[in-house]
């Protein structure tokens, strides 16, 4: 989800957490430190990185996010290290260069005259119903691959993008995680919390970097043990049958 506010382009916290493949709640916690060490400066602005913010969830609540203007997730770029750092600065980038071609393109449209644009909005349409077409054929094959999921080398990518596509179903990058790990807990009766703990603790005492061990989740517990790849695996498969 992307916006924008006071002409200022902003990508959604929630898509954020996805691109950097971290618990939006964990990158709320992160923004919020970000935001105290700004203030900290007089010369600084924390609205200039983060604008604090809420949405509607799935079941119709209220909850807090944040929109990240690009001098944001630029800030979020630099405190990632190696692949995912490179990775997330060449995806928002992206994102915020597609933004401003949409918005230069409303400002080109607004100086012509009302036939033409008329006839552009007309053409856009017909883009935005052939997009669709194409979205729901890949919504067809997900299903077909999500059948045929099975736990393997590659069970992290396969599940993260069925995971993803369920958010965006959705239009929440949160809560649907959440219940996948709930149930998760519940079937193989264990605390994903305590394991994370755990497997943080190892790395440090394997002097692991601190930002390396801040970057550890949920799913790097769950691939530390073949049964929970197993289950999980199961899970993101029946959530796919149920909201794809």
């Amino acid at each position: 989800m992307n916006s924008l506010i006071k002409k200022e382009l902003v990508l959604d916290s929630r898509e954020v957490a996805e691109m950097v493949e971290k618990n939006h709640a964990h990158l709320l916690r992160d923004i919020k430190i970000y935001i105290e060490y700004i203030s900290t400066n007089p010369n600084l602005d924390s609205l200039d990185f983060f604008i604090e913010s809420t949405y509607i969830d799935a079941k119709g609540e209220e909850r807090p996010n944040y929109n990240c203007t690009k001098k944001g997730c630029e800030f979020i770029a630099h405190k990632l290290t190696g692949q995912k750092g490179t990775l997330f600065t060449a995806i928002y980038i992206n994102r915020f260069h597609e933004m401003e071609s949409q918005l230069n393109m409303k400002g080109t449209l607004s100086n012509l005259s009302p036939q033409l644009q008329l006839l552009i909005n007309m053409e856009l349409k017909q883009k935005e119903i052939e997009a669709t077409v194409i979205e729901t054929k890949e919504e067809i094959q997900a299903m077909r691959e999500v059948i045929e999921i099975r736990p393997s080398e590659n069970w992290r990518k396969e599940t993260n993008s069925i995971v993803n596509k369920i958010c965006k179903k959705l239009n929440d990058y949160q809560n649907p995680k959440d219940e996948i790990y709930k149930a998760l807990e519940e079937r193989a009766k264990c605390n994903l919390k305590i394991r994370l703990n755990n497997l943080r603790g190892r790395a440090f005492d394997n002097c692991w970097t601190q930002t390396k061990i801040n970057n550890l989740n949920y799913l790097d517990v769950i691939a530390d043990d073949g049964k929970l790849i197993e289950i999980y695996t199961a899970i993101v498969k029946e959530m796919a049958v149920k909201f794809l």
